[in-house]
C-alpha cells in the first residue's frame, strides 16, 4: 500500500530511536546498580542511595555540553557584556545594601572584601535570579555513567548524595546547572562538602535558601583560595609600544619592578605604586585589547571556576560595584557585544519585525539567533551568524521600531 511505503522510513526511524532508548536505559539501570556499591564505599547508606536513585531517568541532552562551556567558546567581549552590564551593577550596588549588615560580617571573618563576594554572587546566579534548571541527581547520575570524565562527575554525584543524607540538602525540587553547581554561588557538589559554611547559625549549609550560607561561604571559598586581605586583584594597565607580548600570560609572574621597569603604567599612563608582589599580565583579546596587570587575588578567583574570562568578569564587576569606572581600552572588534538591556532592544526591534522570538527578556536563544540571521540577511550584513552585537542593533534602530519586512522572515508563511 502507498501509505505504508511513504510512512515506512518514519516508522523505522521511530522504532530505532525506542530502540537506542531503551538500551541507554538499560546502560543507565545497570550503571546506577554498579556505582551503589561504591556509593557504600563512600559513606553513603544503602537505603538513602536507593532513596535518592529511585526513578532516576538519563538527560543525555547534557553530554554535548561538556564541550561547549561559554566561557571557552563565546568571545570575551560578548562574555563580559552579557556579565557586567549596567543592570548587574545597579543590582548588584543593592545587594551591597540590602545585605550590609551580614557582608561586614562575612568581611571580618574571612578577610574578602563585599564588593568582591557580591561579585561572585551577581556572575554566578544573577543575585539568586537563575540557579539552573536541570535536575541536579539527573544530570550528575547521567555523566557518572556516560561520556567523558565519569570518575570525576561520580565523586561529585556522591558528594551530592551525601549532602542529601546529612540533612544540609533536599532531593526534592534540588536544580542546578547542566554540571552540577548549584545554589546562590553555585558551588559543585564536592566544594559545597569541603567549604560551605553556616552563615546564619541554623545548624545547616543551605547555599540553594540562606543568602547568609551562600555569601560566607563565598568568602571562605576564596580565603582557602589563597585570597589576601587589602590587595587588588589588579588593574586596567597601559603597555608601552615595544612590548614583548611573549611574556603575557596568567603564569608568567614577575616581580612588580619588573613590569614597571618595562615601562608598564595604569591605564592613564600614572606609574604604578611599587611593592614586593609577584604579577603577570593578561592580554585577553590579543595585544590590541585591554590589557591587565593581576596578582594573587585574580588567582584566587581564577580557582573558582578556571578561565580567564569568568575571573576577569567577576574582577571588573568587583570594581564597578565600588564605583569604579569602565575598562577604558575597548576590546578590538567592530561590533562590540551587548549588555542585557540592549538585548531587550534588539529582541523589540525583531518582534515589531514579526518574528516569533517569545518575550523580549535579554536571553538569546534558539529563536532570536535564527531572527537575528534573517535580518542580517534582509540587511546585507554578514556574516549570518545570529550573533547578538551592536551592528544588528544599531541597523534596526536605524529603520525605526515598527519598520516591517519586505518579505516574511526566514520559516515564516
Amino acid at each position: 500500500m502507498k501509505t505504508t511505503h511513504r510512512y515506512a522510513p518514519l516508522a523505522a526511524l521511530l522504532l530505532a530511536t525506542a530502540g537506542q532508548s531503551h538500551a541507554n536505559d538499560l546502560v543507565f539501570d545497570d550503571c546506577l546498580a554498579g556505582l551503589r556499591a561504591q556509593a557504600m564505599q563512600a559513606g553513603i547508606s544503602g537505603p538513602s542511595y536507593d532513596a535518592s536513585t529511585a526513578g532516576l531517568q538519563p538527560d543525555l541532552g547534557v553530554l554535548p555540553l561538556l564541550d561547549a562551556q561559554p566561557e571557552f567558546t563565546t568571545p570575551i567581549w560578548d562574555y563580559l557584556a552579557a556579565l557586567v552590564d549596567e543592570q548587574r551593577i545597579a543590582d548588584g550596588q543593592a545587594m551591597l545594601k540590602a545585605h550590609a549588615g551580614t557582608l561586614a560580617t562575612v568581611s571580618q571573618q574571612y578577610g574578602v572584601d563585599p564588593a568582591t563576594v557580591v561579585a561572585v554572587w551577581g556572575v554566578e546566579s544573577d543575585y539568586g535570579k537563575t540557579f539552573g534548571k536541570r535536575p541536579l541527581l539527573t544530570s550528575l547520575s547521567t555523566l557518572s555513567c556516560f561520556g567523558r570524565r565519569q570518575p570525576f562527575f561520580r565523586g561529585e554525584f556522591f558528594a551530592t548524595l551525601k549532602l542529601i543524607q546529612s540533612g544540609d540538602l533536599k532531593a526534592e525540587g534540588l536544580a542546578g546547572s547542566w554540571a552540577g553547581a548549584f545554589g546562590h554561588t553555585q558551588f559543585m557538589p564536592s566544594t559545597y562538602q569541603r567549604i560551605a559554611v553556616d552563615g546564619d547559625g541554623d545548624g545547616r549549609r543551605d547555599l540553594v535558601a540562606s543568602i547568609p550560607d551562600a555569601l560566607a561561604s563565598t568568602a571562605n571559598y576564596l580565603k582557602q583560595a589563597g585570597w589576601r586581605t587589602g590587595e587588588a586583584w589588579g588593574h586596567e594597565v597601559k603597555l608601552p609600544a615595544t612590548f614583548d607580548v611573549a611574556l603575557a600570560g596568567r603564569k608568567s609572574k614577575r616581580p612588580l619592578a619588573d613590569w614597571i621597569a618595562r615601562g608598564v603604567t595604569r591605564i592613564d599612563g600614572s606609574p604604578i605604586a611599587a611593592s614586593d608582589a609577584q604579577a603577570a599580565v593578561l592580554l585577553p583579546a590579543g595585544a590590541n585589547g585591554p590589557a591587565f596587570l593581576v596578582f594573587r587575588n585574580f588567582d584566587a578567583i581564577y580557582s573558582y571556576n578556571a578561565a580567564e574570562s569568568y575571573a576577569l568578569a567577576i574582577a571588573t564587576l568587583s570594581d564597578r560595584l565600588r564605583g569604579g569606572p569602565a575598562l577604558v581600552t575597548p576590546w578590538p572588534t567592530d561590533d562590540p557585544g551587548l549588555g542585557r538591556g540592549e538585548r531587550r532592544q534588539l529582541q523589540v526591534l525583531l518582534l515589531a519585525r514579526g518574528h516569533a522570538i517569545g518575550e523580549a527578556d535579554g536571553m538569546i536563544g534558539t529563536l532570536t539567533r535564527r531572527a537575528i540571521v534573517a535580518e542580517q540577511q534582509r540587511l546585507g550584513l554578514q556574516p549570518l551568524d545570529g550573533r547578538a552585537g551592536r551592528k544588528i542593533l544599531e541597523a534596526l534602530r536605524a529603520e525605526g521600531p515598527g519598520l516591517q519586512p519586505t518579505e516574511p522572515p526566514a520559516g515564516k508563511p
